[in-house]
Protein backbone atom coordinates (compact mmCIF):
# COMPACT_ATOMS: atom_id res chain seq x y z
CA UNK A 1 0.00 0.00 0.00
CA UNK A 2 1.86 3.03 -1.04
CA UNK A 3 1.54 6.31 1.13
CA UNK A 4 4.10 8.58 -0.32
CA UNK A 5 1.71 11.05 -2.28
CA UNK A 6 1.94 14.32 0.18
CA UNK A 7 -0.86 15.60 -1.27
CA UNK A 8 -4.54 15.16 -2.01
CA UNK A 9 -5.08 14.31 -6.31
CA UNK A 10 -8.23 14.96 -8.32
CA UNK A 11 -8.88 11.72 -10.08
CA UNK A 12 -9.86 12.98 -13.81
CA UNK A 13 -12.35 9.50 -13.54
CA UNK A 14 -14.11 11.24 -10.66
CA UNK A 15 -17.63 12.62 -12.15
CA UNK A 16 -19.72 15.46 -9.51
CA UNK A 17 -23.58 14.42 -9.77
CA UNK A 18 -24.09 17.35 -7.66
CA UNK A 19 -22.33 20.15 -8.62
CA UNK A 20 -24.17 23.10 -7.40
CA UNK A 21 -23.31 21.86 -3.52
CA UNK A 22 -22.09 24.62 -1.61
CA UNK A 23 -18.25 24.58 -1.26
CA UNK A 24 -18.20 21.64 -3.84
CA UNK A 25 -16.54 24.50 -6.76
CA UNK A 26 -14.24 25.30 -4.58
CA UNK A 27 -12.98 22.09 -3.35
CA UNK A 28 -12.54 20.78 -6.59
CA UNK A 29 -10.19 23.78 -7.35
CA UNK A 30 -8.19 23.45 -4.85
CA UNK A 31 -7.78 19.59 -4.99
CA UNK A 32 -7.10 20.48 -8.49
CA UNK A 33 -4.37 23.24 -7.55
CA UNK A 34 -2.72 21.63 -5.18
CA UNK A 35 -4.15 24.46 -2.66
CA UNK A 36 -4.32 23.92 0.81
CA UNK A 37 -8.33 23.31 2.25
CA UNK A 38 -10.24 25.27 5.16
CA UNK A 39 -13.40 23.84 6.02
CA UNK A 40 -15.79 25.64 8.54
CA UNK A 41 -19.41 26.35 8.75
CA UNK A 42 -21.70 28.96 7.05
CA UNK A 43 -22.24 29.91 3.86
CA UNK A 44 -19.00 29.25 1.85
CA UNK A 45 -17.97 26.31 3.78
CA UNK A 46 -14.43 25.97 1.30
CA UNK A 47 -11.67 28.20 1.04
CA UNK A 48 -8.34 27.21 -0.67
CA UNK A 49 -5.60 28.60 1.58
CA UNK A 50 -2.36 29.74 -0.49
CA UNK A 51 0.27 28.06 1.09
CA UNK A 52 3.29 25.89 0.52
CA UNK A 53 3.00 22.97 2.07
CA UNK A 54 -0.69 21.57 1.37
CA UNK A 55 -2.41 20.93 4.78
CA UNK A 56 -6.31 20.57 5.61
CA UNK A 57 -8.02 22.71 8.38
CA UNK A 58 -11.37 21.46 9.51
CA UNK A 59 -13.16 22.42 12.54
CA UNK A 60 -14.30 19.68 14.99
CA UNK A 61 -18.54 19.50 15.83
CA UNK A 62 -18.69 21.67 18.98
CA UNK A 63 -21.13 19.59 20.27
CA UNK A 64 -19.92 20.49 23.67
CA UNK A 65 -17.93 23.21 23.87
CA UNK A 66 -16.36 25.94 21.42
CA UNK A 67 -15.46 24.40 18.12
CA UNK A 68 -11.23 23.89 17.33
CA UNK A 69 -9.84 24.38 14.05
CA UNK A 70 -7.83 20.85 13.37
CA UNK A 71 -4.69 20.64 11.01
CA UNK A 72 -4.09 17.61 9.39
CA UNK A 73 -1.40 16.50 6.54
CA UNK A 74 -2.52 15.15 3.23
CA UNK A 75 -1.29 11.76 4.18
CA UNK A 76 -3.31 11.29 7.62
CA UNK A 77 -6.39 10.63 4.85
CA UNK A 78 -4.83 9.18 2.13
CA UNK A 79 -3.52 6.36 4.38
CA UNK A 80 -6.89 5.60 5.42
CA UNK A 81 -8.55 5.98 2.08
CA UNK A 82 -5.86 3.51 0.54
CA UNK A 83 -6.31 1.14 3.44
CA UNK A 84 -10.52 1.23 2.85
CA UNK A 85 -9.82 0.75 -1.02
CA UNK A 86 -7.88 -2.89 -0.08
CA UNK A 87 -10.05 -3.53 2.79
CA UNK A 88 -13.62 -2.91 0.77
CA UNK A 89 -12.32 -3.41 -2.61
CA UNK A 90 -13.51 -0.05 -3.49
CA UNK A 91 -12.87 1.45 -6.76
CA UNK A 92 -13.60 3.94 -9.66
CA UNK A 93 -16.74 2.47 -10.32
CA UNK A 94 -18.08 2.96 -7.31
CA UNK A 95 -20.47 5.95 -6.26
CA UNK A 96 -20.04 7.33 -3.17
CA UNK A 97 -22.54 10.00 -1.10
CA UNK A 98 -22.90 11.65 1.99
CA UNK A 99 -26.00 13.11 3.73
CA UNK A 100 -23.53 16.38 5.68
CA UNK A 101 -22.43 19.34 4.24
CA UNK A 102 -18.69 20.21 3.98
CA UNK A 103 -18.02 21.83 6.78
CA UNK A 104 -18.24 18.73 8.59
CA UNK A 105 -15.16 16.33 8.72
CA UNK A 106 -16.91 13.56 7.59
CA UNK A 107 -18.17 14.59 4.78
CA UNK A 108 -15.49 16.57 3.18
CA UNK A 109 -13.62 13.03 4.44
CA UNK A 110 -15.83 10.69 1.80
CA UNK A 111 -16.09 13.94 -0.84
CA UNK A 112 -11.95 14.03 -0.63
CA UNK A 113 -11.70 10.11 -0.95
CA UNK A 114 -14.19 9.83 -3.43
CA UNK A 115 -11.58 12.35 -5.89
CA UNK A 116 -8.81 10.47 -4.77
CA UNK A 117 -10.53 7.08 -5.78
CA UNK A 118 -11.80 8.51 -9.04
CA UNK A 119 -15.02 7.62 -8.11
CA UNK A 120 -18.28 9.49 -8.89
CA UNK A 121 -19.83 11.90 -6.10
CA UNK A 122 -23.28 12.86 -5.17
CA UNK A 123 -23.43 15.35 -1.77
CA UNK A 124 -26.81 15.25 -0.79
CA UNK A 125 -26.53 17.40 2.49
CA UNK A 126 -28.52 20.42 1.33
CA UNK A 127 -31.75 17.80 0.37
CA UNK A 128 -34.49 17.05 2.13
CA UNK A 129 -34.48 12.92 3.88
CA UNK A 130 -37.13 12.13 1.21
CA UNK A 131 -35.60 13.79 -1.58
CA UNK A 132 -32.17 11.72 -0.67
CA UNK A 133 -33.81 8.89 -0.41
CA UNK A 134 -34.92 9.38 -4.36
CA UNK A 135 -31.69 10.81 -5.28
CA UNK A 136 -29.96 7.71 -3.09
CA UNK A 137 -31.83 5.63 -5.53
CA UNK A 138 -31.60 7.25 -8.97
CA UNK A 139 -27.96 8.65 -8.71
CA UNK A 140 -27.16 4.27 -8.07
CA UNK A 141 -25.09 5.10 -5.00
CA UNK A 142 -22.88 2.05 -3.93
CA UNK A 143 -20.98 3.70 -0.63
CA UNK A 144 -22.48 6.08 1.99
CA UNK A 145 -21.02 8.53 5.20
CA UNK A 146 -23.69 9.40 7.27
CA UNK A 147 -23.98 10.21 11.09
CA UNK A 148 -26.38 7.88 13.04
CA UNK A 149 -28.90 11.09 13.37
CA UNK A 150 -28.53 11.13 9.67
CA UNK A 151 -29.46 7.76 8.63
CA UNK A 152 -32.11 7.51 11.30
CA UNK A 153 -33.63 10.98 9.73
CA UNK A 154 -33.45 9.27 6.48
CA UNK A 155 -35.11 6.23 7.80
CA UNK A 156 -38.26 8.24 8.72
CA UNK A 157 -38.57 9.68 5.09
CA UNK A 158 -41.13 7.32 4.52
CA UNK A 159 -41.51 3.79 2.76
CA UNK A 160 -39.39 3.40 -0.89
CA UNK A 161 -38.10 1.05 -2.63
CA UNK A 162 -35.32 -0.90 -1.65
CA UNK A 163 -31.65 0.44 -2.26
CA UNK A 164 -30.16 -2.86 -2.99
CA UNK A 165 -27.37 -1.09 -5.38
CA UNK A 166 -25.78 0.46 -1.90
CA UNK A 167 -23.15 -1.97 -0.96
CA UNK A 168 -21.26 -0.55 1.89
CA UNK A 169 -22.55 2.07 4.76
CA UNK A 170 -19.98 3.81 6.58
CA UNK A 171 -21.64 5.49 10.28
CA UNK A 172 -19.75 7.61 12.44
CA UNK A 173 -20.03 10.08 15.00
CA UNK A 174 -22.07 8.36 17.74
CA UNK A 175 -23.66 4.72 18.57
CA UNK A 176 -25.51 3.18 15.93
CA UNK A 177 -28.42 1.68 18.01
CA UNK A 178 -30.15 -1.72 17.26
CA UNK A 179 -33.32 -0.32 15.47
CA UNK A 180 -31.61 1.66 13.14
CA UNK A 181 -28.97 -0.95 12.10
CA UNK A 182 -32.06 -3.38 11.55
CA UNK A 183 -33.97 -0.62 9.56
CA UNK A 184 -31.25 -0.22 7.04
CA UNK A 185 -30.75 -4.09 7.05
CA UNK A 186 -34.22 -4.58 5.26
CA UNK A 187 -33.50 -0.45 3.29
CA UNK A 188 -30.19 -1.50 1.89
CA UNK A 189 -30.19 -5.44 1.59
CA UNK A 190 -26.84 -5.61 0.15
CA UNK A 191 -25.15 -3.02 2.13
CA UNK A 192 -22.75 -3.93 4.94
CA UNK A 193 -22.72 -1.45 7.77
CA UNK A 194 -19.35 -0.38 9.00
CA UNK A 195 -19.33 1.75 12.49
CA UNK A 196 -16.40 4.09 12.53
CA UNK A 197 -15.65 5.09 16.27
CA UNK A 198 -13.20 8.27 16.15
CA UNK A 199 -12.88 11.98 15.83
CA UNK A 200 -11.92 15.18 13.62
CA UNK A 201 -8.71 14.66 16.06
CA UNK A 202 -7.94 10.94 15.52
CA UNK A 203 -9.80 9.73 11.96
CA UNK A 204 -10.21 5.93 12.46
CA UNK A 205 -9.78 4.67 15.73
CA UNK A 206 -11.79 1.68 15.29
CA UNK A 207 -14.10 -0.26 13.07
CA UNK A 208 -17.36 -2.11 13.83
CA UNK A 209 -18.67 -4.36 11.32
CA UNK A 210 -21.59 -7.02 11.60
CA UNK A 211 -19.85 -9.50 13.58
CA UNK A 212 -18.82 -6.78 16.30
CA UNK A 213 -20.55 -7.13 19.69
CA UNK A 214 -23.60 -5.05 19.75
CA UNK A 215 -22.18 -3.03 22.89
CA UNK A 216 -18.62 -2.15 21.29
CA UNK A 217 -17.04 0.05 18.37
CA UNK A 218 -15.14 -3.19 16.99
CA UNK A 219 -11.33 -4.07 17.06
CA UNK A 220 -8.99 -1.47 16.37
CA UNK A 221 -8.67 0.02 12.43
CA UNK A 222 -5.28 -1.30 10.82
CA UNK A 223 -2.53 0.64 12.11
CA UNK A 224 -3.50 1.55 15.03
CA UNK A 225 -2.99 0.91 18.66
CA UNK A 226 -4.67 1.18 21.65
CA UNK A 227 -4.28 1.27 25.65
CA UNK A 228 -6.25 2.16 28.82
CA UNK A 229 -4.51 4.46 31.01
CA UNK A 230 -5.52 4.36 34.71
CA UNK A 231 -8.03 1.57 34.53
CA UNK A 232 -10.42 1.57 37.79
CA UNK A 233 -11.82 -2.14 39.09
CA UNK A 234 -13.49 -2.20 36.16
CA UNK A 235 -10.66 -2.10 33.40
CA UNK A 236 -12.84 1.56 32.30
CA UNK A 237 -10.15 3.95 32.22
CA UNK A 238 -8.83 6.88 29.72
CA UNK A 239 -7.90 5.72 26.02
CA UNK A 240 -4.74 6.23 24.12
CA UNK A 241 -3.90 5.62 20.99
CA UNK A 242 -1.04 5.51 18.36
CA UNK A 243 -1.68 5.43 15.01
CA UNK A 244 -0.78 7.09 11.06
CA UNK A 245 -3.96 8.63 10.77
CA UNK A 246 -3.46 11.70 13.91
CA UNK A 247 -4.25 15.23 13.03
CA UNK A 248 -0.83 17.27 13.73
CA UNK A 249 -2.21 19.91 16.21
CA UNK A 250 -5.17 22.62 16.43
CA UNK A 251 -4.84 25.78 14.54
CA UNK A 252 -6.96 27.59 16.43
CA UNK A 253 -8.55 26.78 19.90
CA UNK A 254 -7.51 23.78 22.23
CA UNK A 255 -8.52 21.66 24.55
CA UNK A 256 -7.60 20.21 28.22
CA UNK A 257 -8.66 16.59 27.37
CA UNK A 258 -6.31 16.72 24.13
CA UNK A 259 -2.85 15.06 24.87
CA UNK A 260 0.26 13.88 23.91
CA UNK A 261 2.89 11.19 25.58
CA UNK A 262 5.77 10.25 23.44
CA UNK A 263 3.71 9.77 20.20
CA UNK A 264 0.21 8.69 21.88
CA UNK A 265 -2.90 10.63 22.21
CA UNK A 266 -5.59 10.82 24.27
CA UNK A 267 -9.06 13.32 23.62
CA UNK A 268 -10.46 11.91 26.36
CA UNK A 269 -12.61 9.47 25.90
CA UNK A 270 -12.97 6.87 27.88
CA UNK A 271 -13.70 2.77 28.02
CA UNK A 272 -12.34 -0.59 28.26
CA UNK A 273 -11.13 -3.17 26.44
CA UNK A 274 -12.35 -7.15 26.13
CA UNK A 275 -9.81 -9.72 25.93
CA UNK A 276 -9.91 -9.96 22.25
CA UNK A 277 -9.54 -6.27 21.64
CA UNK A 278 -13.27 -4.87 20.92
CA UNK A 279 -13.49 -1.50 22.25
CA UNK A 280 -16.32 -0.35 24.65
CA UNK A 281 -16.83 3.42 24.66
CA UNK A 282 -18.27 4.74 28.07
CA UNK A 283 -17.90 8.86 26.86
CA UNK A 284 -16.08 11.80 27.36
CA UNK A 285 -13.83 12.43 30.76
CA UNK A 286 -15.83 16.05 30.54
CA UNK A 287 -18.93 15.05 30.60
CA UNK A 288 -18.78 12.01 33.15
CA UNK A 289 -20.35 13.48 36.33
CA UNK A 290 -21.13 11.97 39.77
CA UNK A 291 -25.10 11.38 40.44
CA UNK A 292 -25.49 10.17 44.22
CA UNK A 293 -21.54 9.32 44.43
CA UNK A 294 -21.47 7.00 41.21
CA UNK A 295 -20.06 8.01 37.71
CA UNK A 296 -22.48 8.29 35.18
CA UNK A 297 -21.59 9.27 31.52
CA UNK A 298 -24.61 10.53 29.82
CA UNK A 299 -23.24 8.92 26.78
CA UNK A 300 -24.39 5.67 28.26
CA UNK A 301 -27.86 7.18 28.71
CA UNK A 302 -27.99 8.37 25.72
CA UNK A 303 -27.09 4.51 23.82
CA UNK A 304 -29.92 2.85 26.40
CA UNK A 305 -32.32 5.93 25.03
CA UNK A 306 -32.10 4.81 21.39
CA UNK A 307 -32.68 1.30 22.08
CA UNK A 308 -36.45 1.95 23.22
CA UNK A 309 -39.59 1.95 20.39
CA UNK A 310 -40.58 5.10 19.00
CA UNK A 311 -37.00 7.11 20.24
CA UNK A 312 -35.60 8.99 17.00
CA UNK A 313 -32.92 10.98 18.91
CA UNK A 314 -32.02 11.16 22.39
CA UNK A 315 -29.47 13.67 24.65
CA UNK A 316 -28.40 13.47 28.21
CA UNK A 317 -27.64 16.23 30.26
CA UNK A 318 -26.60 16.66 33.77
CA UNK A 319 -27.54 19.90 36.06
CA UNK A 320 -26.65 21.08 39.17
CA UNK A 321 -28.14 19.31 42.29
CA UNK A 322 -27.58 20.18 45.80
CA UNK A 323 -28.76 16.32 47.42
CA UNK A 324 -27.40 14.22 44.71
CA UNK A 325 -24.28 16.70 43.09
CA UNK A 326 -25.81 15.88 39.52
CA UNK A 327 -29.31 15.12 38.23
CA UNK A 328 -29.79 13.29 34.91
CA UNK A 329 -32.04 15.40 32.11
CA UNK A 330 -33.22 13.53 29.01
CA UNK A 331 -34.40 15.39 26.15
CA UNK A 332 -35.81 12.82 23.29
CA UNK A 333 -37.23 13.30 20.25
CA UNK A 334 -40.44 10.62 19.67
CA UNK A 335 -42.83 9.34 21.74
CA UNK A 336 -41.43 6.91 23.26
CA UNK A 337 -43.56 6.75 27.11
CA UNK A 338 -41.16 8.58 29.93
CA UNK A 339 -42.10 5.38 32.04
CA UNK A 340 -40.41 3.20 29.74
CA UNK A 341 -37.54 5.26 29.51
CA UNK A 342 -36.64 5.38 32.85
CA UNK A 343 -37.25 1.21 33.24
CA UNK A 344 -34.71 0.94 30.43
CA UNK A 345 -32.32 2.74 31.64
CA UNK A 346 -32.56 1.38 35.38
CA UNK A 347 -32.33 -2.18 34.05
CA UNK A 348 -28.95 -1.35 31.88
CA UNK A 349 -27.05 1.03 33.91
CA UNK A 350 -28.95 1.54 37.05
CA UNK A 351 -31.02 3.40 39.58
CA UNK A 352 -28.84 6.53 39.65
CA UNK A 353 -28.44 7.05 35.69
CA UNK A 354 -32.57 6.77 35.46
CA UNK A 355 -33.27 11.21 34.27
CA UNK A 356 -35.04 12.52 36.94
CA UNK A 357 -36.88 14.39 34.50
CA UNK A 358 -37.34 13.72 30.51
CA UNK A 359 -38.57 16.62 28.21
CA UNK A 360 -40.12 15.31 24.92
CA UNK A 361 -39.18 17.77 21.85
CA UNK A 362 -40.81 17.39 17.94
CA UNK A 363 -36.92 18.03 16.79
CA UNK A 364 -34.09 18.11 18.47
CA UNK A 365 -31.63 21.12 17.73
CA UNK A 366 -28.95 20.00 15.36
CA UNK A 367 -24.69 21.03 14.25
CA UNK A 368 -23.61 20.71 10.96
CA UNK A 369 -22.67 17.95 11.71
CA UNK A 370 -25.70 15.91 12.14
CA UNK A 371 -25.37 16.08 15.62
CA UNK A 372 -27.58 17.17 18.48
CA UNK A 373 -26.64 20.54 19.85
CA UNK A 374 -25.78 20.35 23.42
CA UNK A 375 -24.88 23.43 24.22
CA UNK A 376 -28.18 25.06 22.77
CA UNK A 377 -29.85 22.09 24.71
CA UNK A 378 -28.23 23.16 27.83
CA UNK A 379 -28.93 26.76 27.39
CA UNK A 380 -32.97 26.14 27.09
CA UNK A 381 -33.00 23.82 30.21
CA UNK A 382 -31.34 26.33 32.45
CA UNK A 383 -33.81 29.30 31.00
CA UNK A 384 -36.17 26.58 32.02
Amino acid sequence: MSTTQDRFQLSPLTRVLTPEVAGLAELLAALKAGQSILARPGDAPISPVLETKQWLYCQSSGSTGYAKTIRRTPQSWIRSFEMDREMFGLSAADVYASLGTLSHSLTLFAAVAACHMGADLAMLGERSPRRQMRELLGLKVTVLYATPAQLRLLLRAGPTEPLRQLRLIFSSGGKLDPATRAALATLCPGATVQEIFGASETSYMTLAGPDAPPESVGRAYPGVELRIADADAAGVGEIWMRSPYLFDGYEQGQSAETRWQGGWLTIGEMGWIDAVGNLYPKGRRNRMVTVADRNVFPEEVEAVLLQADGVEAAVALALPDVRRGHKIVAVVQGTAPARVLRQLCRQDIGEHAVPRDIRHMEALPMLAAGKPDLRALRRLLEAE
